[in-house]
This record gives C-alpha cells, structure tokens and sequence, in this order.
C-alpha cells in the first residue's frame, strides 16, 4: 500500500512539473506542493536566484522544507527591500521586478544614479525612451535640461547629487503612471530616500511631488514652498518636461532652486 502510494504520488508530481513547463499552473492557487519521500517537485518551488527572508512569504501560502528563495516575479517584496542597507543591495532586492504591467514593457528597469551619500537629491517621475533604453534617469532632453540645472545653475556636478524616479519602468507612450504603478514602486522609492539620506529633497513635477507628500495639491501651488518628506526639506518645482514645452517658467524653477541651494549652505 505504502508503495502504491508514493508511486501515485510521483505520478501527480511529475504531471506537475508537465504542466509547469506548458504554461499550466501545476498547483491550484492556496493547495500546498506534494512532498514524496523528502523530494519537493520542481514545479512547485521556484528556480532560485537570491536568497529572501522567510517574512517575505506571501499570507496565506504554505511553508515547505525547502530555503525560502525569490523568482523573478517576486522579487521586490517588502521584506527584502526594507532590510536592504545599501543602494546596491536595494537594486538587487528588486531584481526582475514585476510587480506592475509595467514590467511588460519595459527594456530596463531605471533604478537610480548618482552619489549614494548625496546632499541633495532629486526625484522624477519616470523613465522615458531614452532612459529605458539606457537604464539610467534623465538622460534625454529633459535630463539635459536637468543636468543644466545641477551643473551651470547650483555649479555642482551631476555626479554629487543623486537622481531617481517614483516609477523605476518606462509607461507606455510616456504617458502618465496609474496609481496602482505608483504604489508598487513606492517602498523603492521610500529606501533609495533613507539609504541616500539627502539633506534636501527636489520633488520634480506634479507626480514626484504628489507621491511624496501624499496629496492631490497641484504642483504650481505646490512649488516655491518648503515641506517635509519623513522629516527631511523637500521642495516641489516644475519638471524639465514641462520647461521644455513652457520655457518662460524657467524662471520659476530658478526661484525654487536658489531656496534649495540656500537650505544646503550653497551661494547662488
């Protein structure tokens, strides 16, 4: 009997795994994987890539013998982002992010650049085509404008600052990020902030700055005024996108600038 047993058991298993390499799901959702005689079958637990916390286990899902491991679909759950103690720890904890339908377009995830002791840091909204296919934020006309901004106005240099985006993958056709896109990225965003621990946050546009202080505000009312993000300055200014359709508002985001810059103890 006992022997019939593990032989029906194996049986289910290896129609599993069948099932698994066709694109079936192997196991109904909520069921928990059959173990036979210690062995645990492949298409019950993912292929591994990096280690994660045990606390990262969905509620609800069952615990098996095996060492708790990520896919690329799970990678970026909150428990290894939030014990992540450096930026390039971070960017791995997010791995293959997917956690968005943004994923599914995009050609790189744009994680962040700049220096991880920064001063100053500034946050977009997210990746264009540029960036996508560089994997690196403002890096297109908007980025230049932006560096301008750094480089000519603040006379720092782009490295010593830091730069990132709410949202880490391209939305299509640049349009704008929906709110369940925002709140997926939003516990990045959140660690890139206490990792880098700027003295001074710049909030670029109407979608960085209503992320960050959770309001639905707009950003010309926001701009030019001074507010807090978990207690560190932020000020909210127009995006370099807009600049360059609105060129006459440059002198606006100088205004906003020079406050910034006299935060940090830097002569306009």
């Amino acid at each position: 009997m006992d022997h019939e047993i593990r032989k029906l058991a194996w049986q289910i298993a290896a129609h599993a795994e069948w099932q698994a390499m066709s694109g079936a799901r192997a196991i109904p959702e909520g069921l928990a994987p059959i173990e036979t005689a210690g062995h645990v079958p492949e298409a019950a637990t993912p292929a591994p890539t990096a280690a994660v916390r045990a606390e990262s286990v969905d509620e609800g899902s069952v615990a098996v013998s095996t060492p708790a491991v990520a896919s690329p679909a799970a990678s970026g759950r909150a428990g290894d982002v939030e014990v992540a103690t450096t930026l390039d720890g971070l960017r791995g904890a997010i791995g293959d992010c997917r956690l968005c339908r943004l994923a599914g377009g995009r050609t790189n995830i744009v994680f962040g650049v700049g220096n991880p002791r920064a001063r100053l840091m500034f946050v977009g909204e997210g990746p264009g085509r540029d960036e996508d296919l560089k994997g690196e934020p403002f890096v297109g006309r908007a980025g230049m404008l932006l560096t301008d901004i750094i480089e000519k106005g603040m006379r720092l240099s782009r490295s010593d600052v830091y730069i990132c985006n709410v949202v880490k993958c391209r939305p299509p056709d640049n349009r704008n990020p929906e709110p369940d896109e925002v709140e997926a990225c939003s516990p990045f965003l959140r660690r890139q902030i206490a990792l880098v621990q700027p003295e001074a946050i710049v909030a670029l546009g109407k979608f960085a700055a209503q992320t960050l202080l959770a309001t639905k505000t707009p950003i010309m009312r926001l701009r030019g005024t001074w507010f807090a993000y978990e207690g560190v300055p932020l000020m909210p200014t127009l995006h370099p996108a807009y600049l360059l359709r609105n060129p006459a508002d440059k002198k606006l985001v100088w205004q906003d600038i020079k406050l910034v810059m006299a935060k940090i103890g830097l002569a306009p």
